[in-house]
């Protein structure tokens, strides 16, 4: 039988030396913790369309594709047990051509805040802190099981 897997695309938004996270809220996974703006690939979408969608649906910005860039892959293995590809894009901040980042979806985020890279806070998702230290390190693949 094939493997399949869900895929996720993550956004790696910095300004400086810092990267923009959402404290999830009210979707019952996670809730309370601190994630990238992220989402799950939907059919028939590109890795680069799905990262550009939930910029945008999560904190109103628009992403110039061209400008993505791939930083790491990790494949892991949440708390349920099931397993996951996140492929985590790259892009500096700029409000004056991409828009100032907001919480676009309170019904599903508490707020959004920047952080620094080395500093993340103690809820932070481990899929997300594993994924920000690889990019740290310039590593591009890491297995990350979080049970």
């Amino acid at each position: 039988m094939p493997y399949a897997s869900i895929v996720d695309v993550l956004l790696l938004l910095t300004r400086d030396d810092h990267v923009l996270l959402a404290l999830r809220e009210g979707t019952g996974y996670a809730d309370g913790w601190y994630n990238l703006p992220s989402g799950k690939l939907e059919a028939g979408e590109s890795l680069i369309d799905a990262v550009v969608r939930e910029a945008r649906e999560e904190i109103g910005i628009r992403l110039d594709p061209a400008e993505l860039r791939h930083a790491v892959t990790v494949q892991c293995r949440n708390p349920e047990g099931e397993r996951r590809i996140g492929i985590l894009f790259t892009i500096e901040s700029d409000p004056a051509r991409q828009g100032e980042p907001f919480n676009a979806e309170p019904h599903k985020c508490g707020k959004v805040e920047w952080f620094p890279l080395d500093m993340l806070p103690h809820n932070t998702v481990p899929y997300t802190a594993s994924g920000v230290s690889l990019f740290r390190a310039g590593e591009t693949f890491g297995l990350i099981d979080w049970t």
